[in-house]
């Protein structure tokens, strides 16, 4: 079953953005048969940006050396 093809606002892409992969999947499930090539951008989209947040996640939670301010000092 062939389906014609419509264009779709871009306002689409905030589903993914708003609701992560969630939204990515959602989008592209309402978005497949009208602008297909629009649904695989929000599944890419919502991908990046989980990608994004993992690193974001690990930078955040690496320890980070602490300054030792006594310097082995007996005062």
């Amino acid at each position: 079953m062939s389906y014609p093809e419509k264009a779709r606002s871009n306002k689409w892409f905030l589903v993914p953005i708003f609701f992560g992969v969630i939204g990515g999947f959602i989008a592209f499930f309402i978005l497949r048969h009208d602008d297909p090539e629009k649904a695989k951008n929000c599944i890419y989209l919502s991908l990046v940006l989980l990608i994004r947040d993992i690193i974001t996640i690990i930078i955040i939670g690496s320890p980070v050396p602490e300054i030792d301010s006594g310097f082995n000092v007996n005062t």
